[in-house]
């Protein structure tokens, strides 16, 4: 028996991807919804990107791509259109398919990490006030720029091992009038155990040996919150070492999840009545706690 084809296809892009989450995640949603739309996981890698973008214009079933590490920043120029965030941060990590009326295609560039990352700390009780800082200089750290900039932090710094890659995350920081500085690499500690919030965009493993370090102050986290971006292996080791010191932990698949709302939201066109049961199966897809 041959397989109906789905009405419409949207896919995670990025490079690796075997290891992503949102197929499971936009497919719960869209059975729970009643969507008709295929999601897969395509490995494109920057070059490559181009010439596949090309053939989504072709064609007459996409509904929307979500985009990750490394096509955030090279997917910018490839849509026609862009959200004030997006040219804020330079990155993207959405794309809404939508043909028009006289059969062309029109790719509009979004990015949902912002308000995957906000939702993700509330949920884990960050609150507005306090010193906020984020471990890495990248696309994703712009966007924690900018989401911890929407929580009403009092004051940001930003720590990375070359302070040049901190141009982006200062500019979103101070474009949204926080306070943002650059601490050195040798402060690291200092500076977490001087946080309300932390939000890593490290590659996983990247983050150990502050970890060790922060291990080894003694320092209590009691109400503090950590944001750790990777979520494989989890718990990364500078979130068990945050957990063991009092501190709450906030996996970036929780990011993913409160993201991924959002996107279903724009590549269906539908608004959603009741967000939380969506959250629920997504969470239920996944292992996470529900809500």
């Amino acid at each position: 028996m041959v397989e109906p084809v789905p009405a419409r296809r949207a896919a995670v892009l990025g490079h690796p991807i075997s290891h992503s989450r949102s197929p499971l995640l936009h497919g719960a949603a869209y059975r729970l919804l009643g969507v008709d739309c295929a999601y897969e996981a395509i490995d494109l890698t920057p070059a490559q990107l181009p010439a596949f973008m090309a053939g989504v214009r072709e064609s007459s079933c996409w509904a929307g791509l979500s985009v990750t590490m490394p096509l955030k920043a090279a997917m910018v120029p490839l849509v026609d259109e862009t959200s004030d965030l997006v040219r804020s941060l330079g990155v993207l990590n959405t794309v809404v398919v939508r043909r028009q009326p006289d059969g062309t295609v029109r790719l509009a560039g979004q990015n949902t990490d912002v308000a995957g990352i906000i939702e993700a700390l509330r949920h884990a009780g960050a609150t507005p006030g306090g010193h906020a800082v984020i471990l890495g200089g990248g696309g994703t750290a712009a966007a924690a720029a900018a989401a911890l900039a929407g929580l009403q932090v009092s004051s940001l710094s930003v720590c990375l091992r070359d302070p040049a890659k901190a141009s982006a995350v200062l500019a979103v920081a101070r474009n949204a009038g926080l306070e943002c500085r650059v601490a050195r690499w040798d402060d690291v500690v200092a500076e977490l155990a001087a946080a309300q919030v932390v939000v890593s965009t490290l590659p996983p493993h990247a983050a150990d040996p502050i970890a060790e370090g922060l291990d080894a102050s003694g320092v209590r986290l009691d109400s503090r919150v950590l944001l750790d971006v990777t979520y494989d292996p989890w718990p990364s080791r500078i979130a068990a070492v945050w957990h063991q010191h009092g501190g709450a932990i906030v996996p970036g698949l929780e990011m993913l999840i409160y993201q991924a709302v959002e996107q279903v939201r724009l590549f269906t066109g539908m608004e959603l009545a009741e967000p939380e049961q969506v959250i629920n199966v997504m969470c239920d897809a996944v292992g996470a706690p529900r809500r």
